[in-house]
């Protein structure tokens, strides 16, 4: 098909833009040009990639795809080379939190043991998405990957807590369960599909109310507004002057699990999930046994 470098940077930076313009000008070619080297690829691959008119620029279904896998191929080929003259970081990505209480021990103990391998940590609304764009090696997640191409391996299993506000009459427990919620407004942030109604008993659920990210999540909760329901990660990950995280003693644990592309492109990719697991392993078994564990030391 005669495809050059070229035609994937195009429709990875008009797919990224939405905007003819706007890749253009992130390409720093003129959008006559941009326009040329867009329908040329569309000819030599005999298919619709974008749907454009005046006022609107959209990516076909197939449009989509091959950007999602422009963008990998991309950022391979960019890290391949970068490779070449010096070590590249692992980028992980998270939506919400990353592993919780244990990710400043696991990341010391990386940095022990790979000290010329940085990890590079950076929160995405959709960390799925990163790995599949090829903008991220490793991802944590709180539901299991819904994606073709991406392995994963499931580390711990985190508790969920009640998050209220600190003046809340709830806040003075111990700890909560499910029914002490069903009275009040639930928040369900967008980037974090771990709680629902559905985690209640049918007939017995809770008010909820959508919001976009964790800092409007904390602040609806922190003002009264609303409690909230998360993992037990978002915790340490996201404390706040006003909130409250009290244990739920009847929810389901968030199984955590760690993700990457089949065919991993950062050669420390394997490496860093079997520290992972080890580590997390370890640091478990070690907290559900601790005189046995004092005894093997």
């Amino acid at each position: 098909m005669n495809v050059e470098l070229r035609h994937l940077r195009a429709l990875a930076a008009i797919g990224d833009h939405r905007s003819i313009t706007a890749a253009a000008q992130a390409l720093h070619v003129t959008q006559p040009a941009l326009s040329r080297t867009l329908e040329q690829f569309e000819r030599r691959l005999g298919v619709r990639l974008v749907d454009r008119t005046t006022r609107h620029v959209a990516l076909t279904d197939t449009g989509q795809r091959l950007w999602e896998h422009s963008h990998r191929i991309l950022t391979s080929l960019d890290s391949a080379l970068a490779e070449a003259v010096a070590p590249q970081p692992l980028r992980l990505t998270f939506a919400w939190a990353a592993l919780g209480r244990f990710t400043i021990p696991f990341l010391r103990q990386w940095r022990a043991e790979h000290p010329d391998v940085l990890v590079r940590i950076r929160r995405s609304d959709d960390p799925e998405a990163a790995l599949r764009r090829g903008d991220a090696d490793v991802a944590v997640l709180r539901t299991s990957p819904a994606l073709t191409g991406v392995e994963h391996v499931a580390l711990i299993e985190e508790p969920r807590v009640a998050a209220v506000a600190d003046d809340h009459p709830l806040a003075a427990r111990d700890a909560l369960t499910l029914g002490d919620l069903v009275g009040e407004c639930v928040a369900v942030c967008e980037t974090a599909a771990t709680t629902s109604a559905d985690l209640w008993p049918s007939g017995s659920r809770p008010r909820t109310v959508d919001v976009p990210g964790v800092v409007e999540w904390l602040t609806s909760i922190a003002t009264g507004t609303t409690v909230g329901v998360t993992a037990a990660g978002s915790s340490h990950h996201n404390p706040h002057p006003g909130v409250t995280y009290l244990p739920l003693t009847d929810a389901e644990p968030v199984t955590v699990h760690l993700a990457w592309p089949s065919g991993a492109a950062h050669p420390s990719t394997q490496a860093f999930v079997a520290l992972a697991q080890r580590h997390l392993a370890a640091t478990t078994a070690a907290a559900a046994s601790p005189r046995t564990a004092r005894s093997d030391r």
